[in-house]
């Protein structure tokens, strides 16, 4: 045996060294995924890769949840979910089964059929953001993190909320449930992790104390502690029984927006508002990759089953890949940088008014498909809810309103809750009359139809 050992080894190290015995490999996740996926109108807010690691949900600014599947290293759209009023801040699958749930900040937390993208049910908070939500590995309960301070509870099989947690002193951030599914964790801008009873549905203890604001709670595999991240840009380990932390991990120059584990794989990982991502070895919590984005904040990230890759989710209007192990070097994302909303400090107000107030939602151009709101081109003299192409809420669609300099003004001043009642139209507030007026005169300037074509 010995002797057979010298004669192999050498050969298998040639063919390793010259990537010839690589055919375990070809069935990992990073092999089969693609560089991107590219389908929303506005910044992917979140991203979650299933279990089989062949299909994968995304939520974005856009209004929008999209459900795709992965295959041959692409990303075929298979249903887009429609029918938030606002922002879609998370999404996550349902084990064992066709479903899926969304957040977004219209307040409401939505259940989905995958196969026919029909909205089974939504439940409308106060009107308060939700941030986040998880499911439980049983697929029976969802949980929200809310901006009215409340965790709630949901029952997937009844479709109902069965319960709406208070103890919070601030907007919750963040829920995680444990690994078995009986208790419930929450983390919030008070700078607390709290626990909660999902069986008897009442309320736990308080688990842990951070003083910053909490952003991100994640339950670790073995149930004794939690993975958490904070708006100081820390995150660490800490007990559930004790409360202690266990291990700080390396410090982020801005707060942590992103977390996922990756169960099977021993893997943790984390993303800042600095563009930085870290996985950790979650048996001694060695650090083993770290990903550096040029181009912003890691809103949303999502590790492979198998530790292998991550989908992860910026600035840009599509998830995009990092594929960790073969390592490949990093291509920025195929869009441009920076983004609409990211106009230099010497642009015109009105034009700066436009980036920071409009751009997200809206273009300038007729070719706006996706975006949250329509395409601004040629909006002087439209009447409200007619652009073709878009589909407009009822409110909108049955409004009288023809937008001109008066009628956009008052949608700043009064905000689109008074003017435009029941639409979709997130409320905007400029600080100035002269930022107002600005803004009016870049649009007016920008959207004639006979001017020429304004830069994206």
């Amino acid at each position: 045996m010995p002797n057979l050992t010298k004669r192999v080894l050498p050969v298998l190290i040639a063919c390793l060294a010259a990537g010839l015995c690589s055919v375990a490999a070809a069935d990992d996740a990073a092999s089969s995924m693609p560089e991107t996926l590219e389908g929303h109108g506005g910044p992917v807010r979140s991203v979650a890769i299933a279990a089989d690691n062949t299909h994968v949900l995304t939520s974005s600014f856009d209004y929008s949840a999209i459900y795709w599947l992965l295959e041959a290293q692409k990303g075929r759209e298979l249903m887009r979910l429609e029918g938030h009023d606002a922002a879609v801040n998370d999404a996550a699958f349902v084990p064992g089964g066709d479903i899926a749930v969304t957040a977004s900040d219209d307040g409401s937390v939505a259940v989905w059929n995958l196969d026919t993208g029909e909205m089974l049910k939504r439940f409308q908070g106060p009107g308060d953001k939700v941030l986040a939500v998880d499911v439980s590995g049983d697929g029976r309960y969802a949980a929200s993190a809310g901006w009215d301070r409340r965790v709630r509870l949901y029952d997937l099989k009844a479709l109902e909320e069965v319960a709406a947690f208070e103890g919070h002193r601030g907007n919750v951030n963040d829920v995680a449930f444990s690994p078995d599914g009986k208790t419930l964790y929450s983390a919030s801008y008070d700078g607390t992790i709290h626990s909660w009873d999902v069986e008897e549905r009442k309320p736990g203890r308080p688990i842990y104390s951070h003083g910053w604001g909490l952003n991100i709670v994640r339950a670790l595999p073995d149930g004794k502690a939690l993975l958490f991240g904070s708006l100081d840009g820390s995150a660490g380990v800490v007990d559930i029984e004790s409360g202690n932390v266990l291990v700080d991990l390396a410090v982020h120059k801005g707060p942590i927006l992103s977390a996922d584990i990756a169960a099977d794989a021993g893997m943790a990982l984390v993303g800042g508002a600095d563009g930085v991502v870290r996985v950790y070895r979650m048996a001694d919590w060695i650090l083993l990759h770290t990903f550096e984005n040029p181009n912003g904040p890691i809103w949303g990230a999502s590790l492979a089953a198998d530790g292998t890759a991550a989908m992860l989710a910026g600035l840009d209007d599509a998830a995009f890949l990092w594929q960790i192990s073969p390592r490949k070097s990093f291509e920025p994302p195929l869009g441009e940088f920076p983004r609409r909303f990211q106009v230099s400090s010497d642009a015109g107000p009105g034009e700066l008014q436009f980036a920071r107030k409009c751009s997200v939602c809206h273009t300038l151009t007729k070719d706006g498909a996706n975006r949250a709101g329509p395409s601004l081109h040629g909006v002087f003299g439209r009447k409200a809810g007619t652009l073709e192409g878009y589909v407009y809420s009822d409110a909108l669609k049955n409004s009288d309103i023809v937008w001109n300099e008066e009628t956009i003004a008052r949608l700043f001043d009064d905000g689109p809750d008074v003017v435009t009642p029941g639409s979709k139209m997130p409320v905007q507030r400029l600080k100035s009359v002269e930022d107002r007026d600005a803004l009016i005169a870049f649009l007016k300037r920008a959207t004639d139809p006979a001017a020429s074509s304004v830069s994206q």
